[in-house]
């Protein structure tokens, strides 16, 4: 063997060495990608059932929306009507209400001073202080 033979020999050996070294990460590197492509998969297959799931939900939201919406009406149609009969009350009763009122309080203190006026006059009783000084 000559010297030339020899360094090919070492060059084949030195060149195969770096494949082995290099194919062994390229290999993990491979097994890697592999499981990393089935939990994307798994992760997509277990999305679908929520996605639809979701769609459920907003549906039925979106209904029960659209209830109390109708109750928000009508809770509103009510307190317009209570203001138009308290209105219509105070126009219609209110007033006449008032006069009465006030024409039982006038009749009443005209009875009370009524009364002071016809009430015979009271006795001045002396009181101890002016007896004693």
């Amino acid at each position: 063997m000559s010297v030339g033979q020899i360094a090919a020999i070492v060059a084949a050996v030195a060149f195969v060495i770096l494949v082995v070294l290099l194919a062994i990460p390229l290999i993990k590197l491979g097994r890697t990608l592999d499981e990393a492509t089935i939990a994307i998969r798994k992760a997509h297959e277990g999305t679908e059932p929520l996605l639809s799931d979701a769609g459920v939900t907003l549906t039925t939201v979106n209904t029960q929306l659209e209830r109390v919406d109708g109750v928000t009406s009508s809770a509103q149609a009510v307190a317009a009507n209570t203001k138009a009969l308290s209105t219509l009350f105070t126009a219609t009763l209110g007033g006449p209400l008032v006069k009465v009122a006030a024409l039982s309080y006038g009749l009443r203190k005209a009875q009370q001073a009524r009364r002071l006026k016809n009430a015979p006059p009271a006795k001045n009783k002396k009181s101890k202080r002016s007896v004693r000084a």
